[in-house]
């Protein structure tokens, strides 16, 4: 499956790219963490939320779809 992974924010600076396209084999968002902290040590550190298809969800489930966004803390005010 191919899957674009959009960056903001923090996560942006740190992959240096907004916007990528992976191969992907897995089946769930936890596995795809797990490759993305592999090319991207310094996100392990970072808090950040994941979203996919433009809803927020947790790291255990299914990847259904094929944009999938990794969002930092966002501040109101």
């Amino acid at each position: 499956m191919r899957l674009k992974i959009k960056y903001f924010g923090l996560i942006a600076e740190i992959t240096q790219c907004n916007e990528e396209s992976i191969d992907f084999s897995k089946s769930t968002i936890s596995e795809l963490l797990e490759i993305l902290f592999n090319k991207y040590p310094s996100l392990k550190n970072k808090d950040f939320q994941v979203a996919q298809n433009k809803e927020i969800v947790t790291k255990g489930i299914n990847i259904t779809g094929s944009e999938i966004a990794l969002l930092p803390p966002f501040s109101g005010g």
